[in-house]
């Protein structure tokens, strides 16, 4: 079952992705309240990144198509919710939501007094761009769905597996960078239920995973 939340309308005479200041101010205060699900808002999973918060007044967190808004709430439905309900809203920390077009571009920028990437990002599989087109009007990503990355609180991120496949929770792929880091869990149509382990020079690999897929 599809959760439909309200789209935001473009302003008066303008395109696409075009809005006057005043229009985008108050986009942003609607954005604040639309809630997901029974817990997280689209501000929230939109705006969460530290790139952002670095870079919040050049960057449009926001989706541009409707179908990404709609893949976002399935994927607090599903996924997000049962698992805050489980181990608690001020326990929940997402540090991955959507990834806009503009984030996308400064995830890929480097710092200027580091000279290391703001993030890595790879559009064409993570899921993290939900449903949204390139300027050809091609999804980014072909899996479709939506994905985040959050980590629970004094809790590992093996026990959020163990308890995420008991409940049989429907995702569609699942990464694990350690039982101290944030989980990447994403919902999409495939349903794939994959799950995958990365070595330190970030290559997927099955290593260290085969217990939880035998319980698939």
């Amino acid at each position: 079952m599809l959760f439909v939340i309200p789209l935001t309308p473009l302003g008066k005479g303008g395109k696409e992705g075009e809005s006057s200041p005043r229009n985008s101010q108050t986009i942003m205060e609607k954005e604040r309240e639309l809630l997901l699900g029974q817990y997280l808002t689209l501000y929230e999973f939109c705006t969460c990144t530290k790139t952002y918060q670095k870079y919040a007044e050049k960057i449009s967190p926001f989706p541009k198509n409707p179908e990404s808004r709609i893949a976002i709430a399935d994927l607090n439905t599903q996924i997000i919710d049962p698992i805050i309900d489980r181990f608690g809203r001020d326990n929940f920390h997402l540090t991955y939501g959507f990834c806009s077009s503009d984030l996308k571009r400064y995830l890929a920028r480097k710092d200027p007094l580091t000279g290391q990437k703001n993030g890595r990002v790879t559009p064409s599989l993570d899921q993290h761009m939900a449903m949204e087109k390139n300027r050809n009007g091609k999804y980014y990503c072909d899996r479709l769905g939506a994905a985040c990355d959050f980590f629970i609180e004094d809790v590992g991120s093996d026990t959020i597996i163990d308890w995420i496949l008991e409940q049989k929770l429907p995702f569609d792929s699942l990464y694990f960078y350690g039982e101290k880091r944030p989980l990447h869990i994403s919902y999409g149509p495939q349903h794939k239920r994959a799950i995958w382990a990365f070595t330190p020079t970030g290559q997927p690999t099955r290593q260290g995973v085969r217990h939880w897929l035998e319980k698939i």
